[in-house]
């Protein structure tokens, strides 16, 4: 049988050494190189040949582009942090937000429909910074005082910084070139709408930094998931995600747009490895609910912490009391006492609404001014005297006053008739066939209080009680009266209406309260009442049970609060002077005015070179994306291309996050404004690097920078174009009107001087401006010198008007609408007058006023001429409980004829009286009547 010869190197030649057989003919395996199999599968998905990359979440950054990323941070500090002093006054919704961190230190419960990640941070440094919360924030232009504003402008404009490299370091793990990087990274830098809303005391910039950093932890897992799953780098790159995501919803409630981004890639996912055989079920279910628990549990756990921070702040009442559940106001500090659990005849209680927060069933000395003209019944939302009612039996049919007093207690059950005394005017609760003031409708029925001391009433003022539901750990309760326990309708005897309320409020004559009528088709939530307090019962023992609110923990707390916030939210639908629709924001048709003083304008306007291009890559890719698409259908491989799919994945993950963003803006109703579009416009500049990455990835490296070169060189002249918006700076008509490329941009161009010379004498910053004042009379002989109001001027010459105009008036920015703090802003105590019951007061007459009647005064009757009268005394002796700190002081009453008025003393308000006017007030305004016709005519 014949051997074969293993082959073996041949001998060398005698006298020379041995030679190894040569590497390049035999290299080491290596163990980074992809196997042919690996090979493939990295090009299904986009990815060229190439070794296995260890750069944790796929970053694979040069020393030299640290550096460089170092100077773009550097360049990006600088432009968002020059003058942020300036302006040292309240910019737009620094109104607001400024106010909260006031509120979060004095530990003043507030509301706001934003969670409150943002503005504890806004907080937390000016708390770090000495700031006592004393300044309110009330208007724009109100020139700081005893305010760490820098410290507080510096938050969001640390966040705005820090949203730069995330851009560039996100680009270069999605496999981006460094110089698509920084071409990215330049337009956010010089983008002046991020540059605007990053300098102020607002909430968007954290938003964006939080959105910019999910994406690029996400993007970084995804590399890392690519590369071996369960691994540290990978749990790490996970959770990190997680905790971005519920820090990114904890900012505004539009993070949840980032969750559904990042929620549909995390399905595809899935998806792609259930289809992958080499996955078996064990390792797809451990993805799932790694995943499941990072990516949902820990976002949920981390928003709820926040909240938890934000009631152990807040735990003293507020401004948003009113917005809460009675339940809830326990814990802000002011609970109530126990009260007595039963109610019977003869008990004086208070009446609570059920449904809308509107408060106490009350009324007050003060009547319709139309309908029936008797007293006013509302909802308020404060404890007050007037919403004491006493449980009387019904009269009709020959029934007698029963005397709770000496006869057995009787209790007030199911369908019991009954009638509620008004206890500090004496009148019933009554209704009738009279249209109400406001809810003016054939189904409703005006409600009053009606009658007088010893009168007994008629039939309008009987009502039936009807026990809707009891509590649970009280059986009485659903079968009678129980307070806090049982929630009841009212239905009147003669009409068979119901006792309602809904958020609808009543005019001033009726102090903003909330409408109470007697509706014939009621809608049930709001026609449950339920008694609050109950007082002792003259036949109740002393150790009758008491019962309290039961105090909620924290979940229900958690569920009330977002409950207000997500109606409140929804319920933002008033207009605004600069509000905007979505389908305006990619084209740039209109911005914001944040500020106007010393004729210097702070306008949010994005960058238009930036905006516009970028909004142009959104499109090429749409309509690539689909001839692609249409190609396929005609059988071209293009997706079997690797460089297709690489750019398609990369482009198609920056489309989708921008899509989210954007799109479901026009599902909504409510209020919206420019800087809502700012996360789809951080999305979409990343799509332009990305799209600018393809169009240029068959160039050489150096053609490929000086095309990008000259592209941020655009933006950066662009932005300088711009600035004086961004900053505030002085700035001239000629070049505001240059620089108005779209119609609609309503700059207040009129307002800049015309020539920066002239800002040499501008003293910035003013006070408000003060109103010019002529002084009339003070002849000698004549009547005394009067200051008023200098319509005309002084020399009686109306100032010039100029013939230029801007769609901006000046002056006219206005924050966004604070739906929380409007309520307090109206909130009026009525007036406590105890009717019958003489009170002695020292009269003095201050004085006698008599004009001589002009041709038009000589028409006016002559009641309107006779003399004012103003008293000096207190009416009533009534006090009111749980009345806010800044009312509640003593006043005079104003008296003219019939009308009678409270007019208070209140430190933080222009005094407004309600009545006639005082005796030199009354002079001004009849010789400004005298003087200027035209103008009594307009107003």
């Amino acid at each position: 049988m014949a051997t074969k010869r293993v082959g073996r190197p041949a001998t060398p030649p005698p006298g020379l050494p041995h030679v190894a057989p040569s590497s390049h003919k035999y290299p080491p395996i290596r163990h980074d190189q992809l196997s042919a199999d690996e090979r493939r599968e990295a090009a299904s998905k986009g990815y060229g040949p190439g070794r296995r990359s260890h750069s944790p979440g796929g970053l694979s950054i040069t020393p030299g582009e640290w550096k460089l990323l170092a100077v773009v941070l550097l360049v990006a500090a600088g432009v968002r942090m020059f003058r942020i002093s300036k302006p040292n006054s309240v910019v737009f919704d620094e109104v607001h937000f400024g106010k909260f961190a006031s509120r979060y230190i004095k530990t003043r419960y507030f509301v706001d429909v934003h969670p409150p990640l943002a503005k504890l941070l806004i907080t937390a440094a000016a708390f770090v910074f000495g700031f006592d919360g004393d300044f309110d924030f009330k208007d724009i232009g109100k020139v700081f005082e005893n305010v760490p504003y820098v410290a507080m402008r510096m938050v969001p404009a640390t966040f705005g910084v820090a949203t730069v490299p995330l851009a560039y370091l996100t680009l270069r793990a999605l496999d981006c070139r460094a110089t698509t990087a920084l071409f990215a990274s330049i337009f956010l830098t010089f983008e002046n709408g991020l540059v605007t809303q990053s300098r102020h005391i607002l909430l968007d910039s954290p938003l964006v930094f939080f959105t910019a950093l999910t994406t690029f932890l996400f993007v970084g897992f995804s590399n890392e998931d690519k590369k071996e799953p369960f691994t540290e780098q990978w749990w790490t790159w996970l959770v990190l995600t997680g905790l971005s995501l519920g820090a990114v919803v904890s900012c505004k409630w539009v993070g949840l747009f980032t969750i559904a981004t990042v929620g549909a890639c995390t399905v595809l996912q899935l998806w792609l490895l259930l289809g992958d055989l080499h996955v078996t079920p064990r390792t797809w279910a451990r993805h799932f609910f790694a995943r499941a628990v990072c990516l949902i549990l820990i976002p949920i756990l981390f928003y709820m912490i926040m909240f938890q921070l934000h009631f152990a702040i807040l735990g003293s009442s507020g401004e948003g009391d009113a917005f809460m559940s009675s339940e809830f106001r326990q814990t802000l500090g002011h609970g109530m006492e126990d009260t007595y659990a039963d109610v019977a005849l003869g008990s004086d209680i208070t009446i609570r609404h059920l449904n809308t927060q509107g408060g106490y069933l009350h009324s007050h000395a003060h009547n319709y001014p139309g309908g029936s003209g008797q007293q006013q019944i509302t909802l308020y939302p404060h404890r007050d005297e007037n919403n004491i009612w006493r449980v009387l039996n019904a009269t009709v049919d020959g029934y007698e006053q029963y005397d709770y007093e000496h006869k057995p207690i009787v209790y007030i059950e199911d369908h019991s008739r009954i009638k509620l005394r008004h206890i500090v005017t004496d009148k019933a609760l009554h209704s009738h066939e009279v249209r109400p003031p406001v809810s003016d409708v054939d189904f409703q029925n005006e409600v009053s209080a009606y009658g007088m001391t010893g009168f007994v009433g008629d039939i309008n003022d009987d009502w039936i009680v009807e026990i809707e539901k009891g509590d649970g750990s009280d059986k009485q309760s659903s079968k009678r009266l129980r307070t806090l326990r049982t929630h009841f309708k009212l239905r009147h005897l003669h009409s068979g209406c119901y006792l309602f309320s809904h958020k609808v409020k009543l005019p001033e004559w009726g102090f903003e309260q909330q409408e109470v009528t007697c509706n014939k088709n009621a809608v049930k939530a709001n026609s449950l009442w339920y008694v609050e307090t109950a007082a002792k019962h003259p036949q109740l023992p002393a150790d009758a049970p008491r019962v309290n609110y039961k105090i909620p923990g924290f979940l229900s707390k958690f569920w009330e609060l977002q409950r207000v916030m997500w109606t409140t939210n929804a319920g933002l639908t008033d207009r605004h002077a600069y509000d905007s629709r979505p389908s305006t924001w990619p084209g740039l048709r209109r911005g914001i005015n944040f500020w106007v003083k010393d004729h210097r304008q702070i306008y949010l306007i994005g960058n238009p070179f930036v905006w516009w291009s970028s909004t142009a890559s959104v499109i090429i890719y749409m309509l690539v994306r689909g001839f692609l698409i249409l190609c396929a259908k005609r059988g071209y491989r293009d997706f079997d291309n690797t460089k297709v799919v690489k750019y398609d994945s990369l482009c198609g993950f920056l489309f989708v996050g921008y899509c989210l963003h954007y799109f479901p803006f026009f599902l909504m109703g409510r209020q919206l404004f420019l800087h809502h579009y700012f996360p789809a416009l951080y999305f979409a500049v990343l799509l332009n690097g990305a799209v600018f990455d393809l169009v240029t990835s068959t160039l050489r490296p150096k053609i490929r920078l000086q095309i990008a070169a000259v592209l941020m060189i655009i933006a950066i002249m662009t932005f300088s174009k711009f600035s004086p918006l961004a900053y505030g700076d002085p700035w001239t008509k000629k070049k505001c009107e240059s620089a108005r490329w779209v119609k609609t941009w309503d700059i207040a161009c009129n307002e800049f001087l015309d020539e920066y010379s002239q800002y040499s004498g501008v003293t910035v910053p003013t006070l408000n401006r003060s109103t010019p004042m002529a002084t009339i009379g003070g002849e000698p002989g004549g009547r005394a010198p009067i200051v008023v109001e200098d319509k005309l001027g002084q020399d009686e010459v109306a100032p010039p008007q100029d013939d230029h105009t801007t769609a901006a008036p000046v002056g006219a920015a206005e924050p966004g609408r604070d739906v929380f703090a409007k309520d307090e802003q109206k909130e009026i105590k009525s007036q406590i007058i105890a009717q019958d019951v003489p009170v002695d007061i020292d009269e003095k007459e201050i004085s006698v006023v008599k004009f001589e009647p002009t041709n038009e005064a000589a028409q006016e009757p002559s009641s309107t001429r006779e003399e004012d009268k103003v008293y000096d005394g207190d009416v009533g002796s009534g006090t009111r409980t749980g009345e806010p700190e800044d009312q509640g002081h003593p006043g005079a009453v104003v008296e003219n004829l019939e009308e009678v008025v409270e007019v208070g003393e209140d430190n933080d308000k222009p005094r407004v009286p309600h009545g006639p006017l005082d005796h030199e007030e009354a002079i001004a305004d009849q010789v400004a009547y005298e003087l200027y016709p035209d103008a009594r005519d307009v107003e």
